[in-house]
């Protein structure tokens, strides 16, 4: 397709060799043109293995972990190079991912390859060692020090909806504590996985086995990956259903475990926002990616009395977002993943219909696309908060608009979700505005159009959206263990 990608296909990384897959080769499609792009190495069980056997050695027999100097180096050489590949890589993302073009500037490439920047800043300047000074214990004076080490070799198991937003975000604090990780991507992205390895290969100073990456079509090789014991930590980012499945692999060993997962977020507007506005925006945003999105507010919670309101104004900007090729410049609302992805969506919109929910704008496939994974931008209302999709995650382009009575019940049917990932407030009374915010369990809130997402800022859920936080401080310590040594005085 372009550079980065070889007419074979592309390789595996593992201990620094670029390598054939033990299980051949698989195909990736467009799912815009449900075309083959090409293909990606397909790893064995064998190739896992191997993968893992590599960050062992690396990170118990290298000075990677201990030399943070070197830690930034690589990492600023990685952000570097991708900057140089960048029309390559956006080329690759919206053909693969389905991205469109408008996010490429963003979150789907641009941001997570700025950010390696954030990660390679703390390598340098965090705080390793904290002096807790000297205490008596029976007669015994010790001087005590608290030691932040990286945890071992993590294995990052990332999903296909933002490849390099997910993928970056974990390689990259990661590797900036000091550890080496093995990556495994999803299979429906695995070329904006697989192009890393080339550039890591063959223009950066990473040790060989540091960093690995093990594209293959089967899912059992994360499984293998999670029980593997001389895996120290699993990063997943995915559903809440594999999420479990991950941790119960994981408890086996004891291992450490981030987990990342799906919501079912709310958009709870008072009945001193502008309702139009704030209805508008949240439509909006829910047709981005085509919905395609975890911490997406696909819940519109709106005063009973601007209920038709609401309705009114995100409908009419649905209407204004057709289904559309990724590539153009215009498009907000791409393809759906997959075939797969497509019929789940579909699943749902029949349960809307059958559960008496009304489809006032969308609700099935774009007359104009003949080809592609594409599904309208969709508005369901006449349902309330116990509905099947007010409460299961789509990942889909459909918006739920929901009837509250006040303040209190905004709240109530925000946090009656097994989720509690992200969220939005709209209103201009500061002290109701932070009354919800308080009230809301949920990792982020956005009030009137704050945006949340930056290397900086710590990400994740409450209740079942999750496990721990990545990104930012709290992300990087996710990677870290702490020792303490106590010396006599």
């Amino acid at each position: 397709m372009n550079g980065l990608v070889p007419a074979e296909g592309t390789p595996l990384l593992i201990g620094g060799k670029l390598i054939p897959g033990g299980s051949g080769v698989f195909a990736t499609i467009n799912p815009a043109t449900e075309e083959v792009l090409g293909y990606a190495a397909d790893a064995s069980a064998a190739d896992m293995a191997a993968a893992i056997a590599a960050a062992r050695t690396a990170f118990d027999e290298t000075e990677w972990s201990r030399d943070p100097a070197l830690r930034a180096r690589c990492l600023r050489q990685l952000r570097d190079v991708l900057g140089e590949h960048l029309e390559d890589l956006r080329a690759i993302t919206i053909a693969e991912a389905g991205a469109p073009l408008m996010l490429t500037s963003g979150p789907q490439l641009e941001g997570p390859i700025a950010d390696l920047s954030y990660a390679a800043d703390l390598a340098e300047n965090y705080t390793w060692e904290t002096d807790l000074g000297t205490r008596d214990l029976m007669g015994v004076a010790s001087h005590r020090v608290i030691r932040r080490e990286a945890v071992g070799v993590v294995g990052a198991i990332t999903p296909w909806n933002f490849p390099h937003q997910i993928n970056l975000a974990k390689l990259g604090p990661a590797l900036a504590a000091g550890n080496t990780v093995v990556l495994k991507p999803a299979p429906d992205t695995p070329w904006c996985a697989a192009v890393l390895g080339p550039l890591i290969a063959e223009h950066t100073d990473f040790p060989a086995g540091v960093i690995n990456i093990v594209t293959s079509s089967d899912h059992g090789l994360g499984a293998q990956l999670v029980q593997d014991p001389r895996v120290d930590m699993i990063t997943f980012t995915g559903s809440t259903r594999t999420g479990r499945s991950v941790l119960v692999d994981a408890s086996a060993t004891l291992k450490r475990t981030f987990l990342e997962l799906g919501g079912k977020s709310a958009a709870i507007v008072l009945d001193d926002a502008d309702i139009a506005a704030a209805a508008a925006y949240t439509a909006f945003t829910v047709a981005v990616h085509a919905g395609q999105g975890c911490a997406l507010t696909t819940r519109l919670l709106v005063p009973r009395e601007s209920y038709d309101a609401a309705v009114t104004a995100a409908a009419g900007t649905l209407r204004g977002l057709a289904a559309g090729d990724p590539a153009q410049a215009g498009t907000v609302c791409g393809p759906l993943i997959s075939e797969r992805q497509r019929a789940r969506v579909e699943r749902y919109l029949e349960i809307a219909r059958d559960e008496g929910g009304r489809i006032e704008v969308g609700g099935g496939r774009p007359a104009d696309r003949e080809r592609g994974f594409f599904i309208e931008p969709t508005l369901i209302s006449g349902l309330d908060n116990t509905a099947t999709v007010a409460q299961e995650e789509i990942f889909g382009p459909v918006l739920v608009v929901i009837a509250h009575d006040g303040d209190d019940d905004a709240i109530r049917l925000a946090n009656a979700s097994p989720y509690g990932l992200s969220g939005s407030v709209w209103g201009t009374d500061p002290d109701r505005i932070e009354r919800v915010v308080a009230g809301v369990r949920t990792g982020t809130l956005s009030v009137n159009g704050g945006l949340w997402y930056h290397a900086d800022a710590p990400f994740g859920g409450y209740k079942q959206s999750g496990i721990g936080r990545e990104m930012g401080v709290a992300g990087f310590e996710e990677y870290l263990e702490t020792k303490l040594i106590a010396t006599p005085a």
